[in-house]
């Protein structure tokens, strides 16, 4: 953890901010691709990236809280994706190889996530968070938390960053 003040937000790439898995039905034209972020397109970059919206940065940069990547792109979140949406490199959760156990029904990433939040406010959005989850988190975590699920074909909207800004604005010091 870092010595901030603020709620921290752990942000999961695949699915929050890189939407995947649409139906026709619920995508017809499918995903949008976005030609420019606020970086330059690199030789070699992921091509995947052009399919988030750069306006996701500005919208994190303005939620009061300390983003920390918790995704499986480790530093390619930095490398890859902070660039394109302008935010400077994050703290990184380093996820252990392989994936620790865990009780049936809980993610892998909530017991690295609590530890690492150290019993500092959290929130965390991702697309594979289920009530299992949440209950583990509330028994083992002693600070505020609100673990935000997201539709991963759909990704953040702007009904999840209302939610977001208004728990983490109700949690800040």
């Amino acid at each position: 953890m870092t010595g901030s003040a603020l709620p921290l937000l752990f942000l999961d790439v695949d699915g929050p901010l890189l939407p995947f898995g649409a139906t026709r039905r619920q995508l017809p034209d499918g995903y949008p691709a976005y030609g420019t972020g606020h970086a330059p397109r690199e030789a070699g970059a992921n091509p995947l990236t052009a399919r988030i919206d750069p306006a996701h940065g500005p919208r994190l940069m303005a939620l009061p809280c300390e983003l920390v990547w918790a995704t499986t792109w480790m530093s390619d979140a930095n490398d890859c994706i902070a660039p394109w949406l302008g935010l400077p490199r994050l703290p990184l959760v380093d996820w252990p190889d392989p994936a620790p156990q865990t009780p049936p029904g809980l993610h892998w990433k909530t017991p690295g996530l609590v530890e690492w939040a150290a019993g500092h406010p959290f929130a965390w959005v991702d697309d594979e968070i289920t009530d299992t989850d949440r209950a583990w988190v509330k028994d083992h975590h002693p600070g505020p938390a609100l673990l935000h699920r997201v539709e991963a074909w759909r990704g953040l909207t702007h009904a999840d960053y209302a939610t977001l800004d208004a728990w983490l604005r109700r949690t800040a010091p």
